[in-house]
């Protein structure tokens, strides 16, 4: 039985679940928003997990592959947003970025085999890989808080309003930081040294200080709200070339090892 013949089943029953907790929430209704998304998360992740007994090895490999990951972690960061601050919108919003990455990995499937390169046959591979998703969905969380200020809030932003997008940076930064360093253990494995600058892990580096400088921003010049905001959103595009991004640009062609094939 092929697990990737029944994603669209797996992947429909989620998103009508998110979608249902997402209505739940701008009727304030919270026990049910909770429940719903909660409950579309366990769909999701149950089919994760099929697919990796499927395939006897985690489903990390390709970029549809982590965009599973994706899928499942934007609406669990979602989830903890709405839980924490009340953010009826948020759940929205997480659904709306989950749907994207489903919709194109049914679009155009990758090949989903039993093969892994040695090199993948690494125990830090799952724990780097997954740690990273988490980030990003963190992180995608923190973008959607700072277009939502920029677009669409009017009048003088409250410190309160940009305590949610704070405390997903913090978080974000802390899983790339561990995802950093379990890649580095990983590559130490591998490859024999702990770092190499690739045009994968120069991205990573850059990434990591732009969030950093808004870290830093935020917390000495608490005042410029709008530039911070601008900030992150400038930090979120840099961690999309981090993440597929690089396989376009001609400087990894042939060079990274961490090109997705």
């Amino acid at each position: 039985m092929n697990a990737w013949d029944y994603f669209l089943y797996f992947a429909l029953s989620a998103l009508l679940l998110w979608l249902a907790g997402a209505f739940a929430a701008w009727r304030r209704r919270r026990a049910a928003a909770f429940w719903l998304t909660a409950l579309g998360l366990g769909v999701f992740l149950t089919y994760i997990l099929w697919l990796w007994a499927s395939l006897e090895r985690p489903p990390l490999r390709t970029m549809g592959e982590t965009r599973l990951w994706y899928s499942l972690f934007l609406p669990l960061a979602g989830l903890l947003v709405y839980v924490r601050w009340r953010y009826k919108w948020i759940l929205s919003f997480s659904t709306l970025m989950a749907t994207v990455f489903i919709a194109v990995n049914l679009l155009r499937p990758e090949i989903h085999t039993r093969a892994l390169m040695p090199a993948l046959q690494s125990p830090w591979f799952a724990p780097h890989v997954i740690v990273y998703m988490f980030a990003y969905a963190l992180l995608g969380a923190a973008m959607l808080m700072a277009l939502w200020l920029l677009a669409f809030r009017r009048g003088p932003i409250a410190d309160n309003e940009l305590e949610g997008a704070d405390n997903l940076v913090y978080s974000g930064q802390a899983f790339l930081t561990f995802g950093m360093l379990f890649g580095a253990l990983w590559a130490k494995e591998a490859w024999g040294h702990y770092w190499s600058w690739d045009p994968k892990e120069t991205w990573a580096a850059v990434t990591w200080l732009s969030y950093l400088t808004y870290i830093h921003l935020r917390l000495s010049r608490p005042r410029l709200v709008p530039p911070a905001l601008w900030l992150l959103l400038l930090s979120f595009v840099l961690l999309q070339i981090c993440w597929w991004g690089i396989n376009y640009l001609p400087s990894a062609q042939g060079a990274s090892v961490h090109t997705y094939g």
